[in-house]
């Protein structure tokens, strides 16, 4: 299928929270989901979306967590998530089982992201991804005149004490959904104060100046 970059309505600069203990990308993706939704949050962590989610728009939320201790603090918050791998484990849901399947700041951490995303698209009538943008120009500065892979607000880890195993650019995860025959619904690009990048602007433009990224895909 051809990519095309629908004219859904995107969050507003207000819905964002000021609470710095919110990710601006989970307040977001909030704000894409339409209330009343079944959802599946895939590498759901501590369970701050799904808890985001079940509170702001009354979703039927699910989850699944790799770790044990974010499992854990899942079900003390009353959250309904299960112990996964995002990899392995998407098999055992049923097609179109969920309104919403979202991967939030995680599939640059799973070993076979092609095959994630498909697996996304069939359980989910669509998948919401996020992720950082390796291509951002600060990233390309540590590398092109420092030399060694970077540490930014985004990618706060040294290489060797990292889950992320397979970084992408937005280009990259365009070329990516485009491969396993999804259309972007909606797209947009986060700066490093996490206000969206302007709509017209072209892809090599979110690449460069865009921190990370939100796609909204459907088959």
């Amino acid at each position: 299928m051809t990519m095309a970059l629908a004219d859904a309505p995107l969050p507003t600069s207000e819905s964002v929270s000021k609470d710095a203990a919110t990710r601006v990308d989970l307040e977001i993706i909030a704000d894409l989901v339409t209330p009343g939704s079944r959802v599946l949050d895939i590498g759901c962590g501590d369970g701050a979306l799904l808890a985001l989610l079940e509170q702001r728009r009354q979703v039927d939320g699910r989850g699944m967590e790799l770790s044990q201790p974010g499992v854990n603090e899942c079900v003390a918050r009353g959250l309904s998530v299960i112990q996964g791998d995002a990899d392995r484990d998407l098999v055992h849901y049923p097609d179109d089982a969920f309104d919403y399947v979202i991967l939030s700041q995680t599939i640059q951490a799973t070993r076979n992201p092609k095959l994630v995303l498909s697996e996304l698209l069939r359980i989910g009538n669509r998948a919401i991804v996020s992720f950082p943008n390796f291509g951002h120009w600060s990233i390309r500065y540590w590398v092109a005149l420092r030399g060694r892979m970077p540490v930014t607000r985004n990618l706060h880890q040294a290489w060797y004490d990292t889950s992320n195993i397979h970084f992408c650019t937005i280009r990259d995860f365009v070329a990516l959904a485009e491969e396993v025959g999804a259309t972007v619904e909606t797209a947009m690009a986060l700066n490093s104060t996490g206000q969206r990048i302007g709509m017209q602007l072209p892809w090599a433009f979110w690449n460069l100046f865009g921190q990370q990224a939100v796609f909204v895909l459907k088959r």
